[in-house]
């Protein structure tokens, strides 16, 4: 069996898109629901979203399922490839999501499954701009990470409100549980104002 991922030579994660993807059809064979993250997000009644770090479109493919008009972004080749296989006629883009110029705003910006801490350290600043630059006003910037893992949700809300995004909402699961001092998860909204 193929690994999910690998550190490769330069100790970045390598991925393998099919194998990374298997382990969600396992779980959604098994009756484990896997959509939480497309859950929380069509609840906020977005027309349009980004998927930030999409991986294999896993919670796209579940958006547009639900009649949202989705695009999906990641910088890995492999995670794409299995997105596009799954679901062609969608729009998936390989770039850094750092330096993502789409010339388009969104309803709503999704950076589920920990793509903060898959961002080389020191970048975390520039992933949040990247992701903050296509929220439209009055839409939401939504981040689930774990916690104490190096990037912490006082350096994310500040890189956040650097972005003129202030925070509407935290939990600590996709569910929407009540975030406590002792969540090692975090769910996060951050909105930009309407003017």
């Amino acid at each position: 069996m193929v690994a999910p991922a690998a550190v490769g030579f330069d100790g970045r994660m390598d991925w393998e898109g099919d194998a990374y993807q298997a382990r969600f059809d396992a779980l959604a064979a098994n009756g484990k629901d896997v959509h939480g993250e497309a859950e929380f997000v069509d609840a906020l009644g977005p027309d349009s979203v980004l998927d930030a770090g999409c991986g294999t479109g896993r919670v796209a493919i579940e958006l547009a399922r639900r009649g949202i008009d989705v695009v999906g972004v990641d910088a890995d080749p492999s995670m794409l490839e299995t997105a596009r296989t799954r679901a062609p006629a969608l729009t998936w883009i390989q770039q850094d999501l750092a330096s993502l110029d789409l010339g388009r705003t969104f309803s709503v910006v999704v950076m589920a499954g920990n793509v903060p801490l898959f961002t080389p350290a020191g970048t975390e600043a520039a992933l949040v701009s990247g992701c903050a630059a296509h929220v439209e006003p009055g839409g939401a910037l939504v981040a689930g990470f774990q916690l104490g893992r190096g990037y912490g949700i006082a350096e994310y809300d500040a890189h956040c409100a650097a972005e003129g995004l202030e925070l509407e909402g935290r939990w600590s699961t996709w569910s929407a549980a009540p975030f406590t001092d002792t969540s090692d998860y975090a769910v996060s909204l951050h909105r930009r104002p309407r003017t």
